[in-house]
């Protein structure tokens, strides 16, 4: 590394995190030095929007996580990828852009994040955003970095979806989830450029930062810890290359490293729970309760019919001229196999008759394998359907050894088992209607075996898993399980905020990749008017000192 100190340091480029690196460093007097512990992200598997399903267990691009055993679910591990790369989840996740139901952001300016409603918000998302859709100004911006358009070649049986659900639960069709109103089915929006994958890191880094030298980008760069002197955070510890590390950061560090990597470098840092640090043998450095609590993820549960129809994604000899001739589709006139995302379709409904959603749907064209296996030779199709507003509470902690632990608590609350069991009964409900009839098949999962609520709560318990939105676990407020403040800053140390998934105070009612963009927008605007207050104080003869700078 040339440099070792900046103006200020952001941990994580991932969704939030590149967004927060290119806008402070639009001022060319602000140094600005962005690290992510993972690699560069130019591998096709992360460009082209098929390449995706081979990134979950990447040893390469993936952290791969593995929970606690979760005690209500047959005390089963479950998977947890998280990004690894220029990117970081936005280089490995679905590509679908979805905001929440407007409810979510009233619901945390309810709980304490005062300045976070509905109407606070709308303007970042509304920045960031470059609609290709013509869909109305009133809801979406046209002139931001990150492309949102439709699936450029969607699978057949992704529109028979949509037709099937409005048939069978009298869903709407919704052209737009990010307007007034989630309810429906419908093609997703997704964030891609010409038919490629658009991450966070290549819509707002990559194409400023050989212009701005003032903009230091280094990958494969390992956090250890950050530095605290008297409450305030100074530097970071790296590893690069098994060389260790110090950086300097002038004004502040921003934690950008996700739901799990935000407080387990907190906690590594000495920042979390009194006990939970002591039986770790970590020195406290400032206690805070609420680090690493709080964890919200979206349970789900698969509904999966193997068929004969080679229209389907698949592998068969019926299929062999589609996978063969897709490489040419793609390149050439980006159609095609190559284009997936594998859920190009989904919707959200309410199991209670409520106008609030309680569950989404994700529709995958192809055949989901009964076994967990990647690939499964063959076709059919599939319904992930999700809770969307998870009671049961989970949190993350840290190990002797230093490892993270991590426990989702799934079906802690027995009102999650019962939203999902109707949620698959929605599912099947869709898969059974008409328009499948000329590609029928048979269910492989649940079975058709399983149909009382005794059974499919045991089917959940064997078979659920998550749809991979970890929030919570640094949340934001003003409780004593708060960690950081409404501007996002850390309570009790200056100089340090975080600002990612882990600050929302709940869930939101979808994916979570362009809210993680809106919170890195808003994020670099409290930054900003902390840097243009101090700057002032500076000009007027009276500079503050570091406690009251940041």
């Amino acid at each position: 590394m040339t440099h070792k100190t900046f103006d200020y340091i952001v941990v994580g480029a991932g969704s939030a995190g590149s967004v927060i690196a290119s806008r402070l460093s639009e001022d060319p007097a602000i140094r600005v030095c962005l690290i992510e512990a993972g690699d560069k992200d130019n591998s096709p598997r992360i460009q082209i929007p098929a390449g995706t399903i081979s990134l979950y267990k990447s040893k390469k691009y993936s952290w791969n996580y593995y929970s606690a055993p979760q005690k209500n679910m047959n005390h089963r591990v479950l998977h947890c990828p998280r990004g690894k790369a220029l990117g970081g989840s936005s280089s490995m996740n679905s590509m679908i852009y979805i905001r929440g139901d407007a409810k979510d952001y009233e619901q945390w300016q309810t709980s304490g994040a005062t300045g976070w409603g509905w109407n606070d918000v709308l303007p970042y998302f509304q920045k960031s955003e470059k609609n290709l859709l013509g869909q109305s100004e009133q809801f979406h911006g046209t002139q931001g970095e990150l492309h949102v358009d439709k699936p450029n070649s969607p699978n057949p049986f992704s529109l028979k979806f949509v037709k099937a659900a409005s048939q069978a639960l009298g869903l709407s069709q919704n052209s737009d989830f990010n307007s007034d109103t989630q309810m429906g089915v419908g093609l997703y929006n997704v964030t891609q450029k010409d038919g490629f994958r658009q991450s966070s890191f290549k819509a707002f880094v990559q194409p400023i930062v050989k212009q701005r030298t003032n903009l230091t980008v280094i990958p494969n760069v390992q956090v250890e810890k950050v530095l605290i002197e008297n409450k305030k955070a100074i530097g970071v510890i790296v590893w690069q290359e098994d060389e260790k590390t110090t950086l300097i950061a002038k004004q502040e560090i921003v934690l950008s490293a996700g739901a799990l990597g935000s407080p387990f470098i907190l906690m590594k840092s000495g920042i979390g729970p009194k006990q939970t640090l002591e039986q770790a043998g970590i020195h406290v450095q400032h206690e805070l309760k609420g680090v690493g609590q709080n964890l919200q993820d979206h349970l789900d549960g698969l509904v999966t019919v193997r068929s004969n129809a080679t229209q389907t994604l698949g592998f068969s000899f019926g299929s062999l001229p589609q996978v063969l001739t897709s490489p040419f589709q793609f390149f050439l006139k980006r159609k095609g196999w190559l284009t997936t995302n594998y859920v190009e379709a989904g919707g959200f409904a309410s199991t209670t008759n409520d106008n609030r959603p309680d569950i989404q749907f994700h529709f995958v064209p192809g055949y989901r394998s009964h076994r967990g296996r990647l690939f499964e030779w063959g076709h059919g199709y599939a319904i992930h359907t999700c809770v969307l507003r998870p009671k049961s509470i989970g949190h993350i902690s840290i190990t002797k050894e230093q490892n993270l632990l991590l426990d989702y608590n799934f079906l802690s609350n027995e009102d999650d088992a019962k939203t999902l069991i109707e949620g698959i009964r929605c599912a099947r409900k869709i898969l059974s209607d008409s328009e499948f009839d000329e590609a029928r098949g048979k269910e492989m999962l649940p079975g058709e075996h399983c149909q009382t609520d005794e059974q499919l709560m045991d089917y959940v318990k064997e078979y659920g898993a998550t749809v991979f939105h970890p929030v919570g676990t640094c949340k934001m407020g003003t409780d004593t399980q708060s960690v950081v403040k409404p501007d996002l800053s850390v309570h009790g140390i200056s100089g340090l905020r975080v600002a990612d998934a882990s600050i929302m105070p709940t869930l939101i009612s979808g994916n979570t990749n362009a809210v993680c963009i809106m919170i890195g927008e808003r994020a670099a605007d409290f930054i900003k008017k902390t840097q243009e207050s101090y700057t002032k104080r500076q000009i007027d003869g009276n500079p503050a000192d570091d406690k009251h700078a940041h």
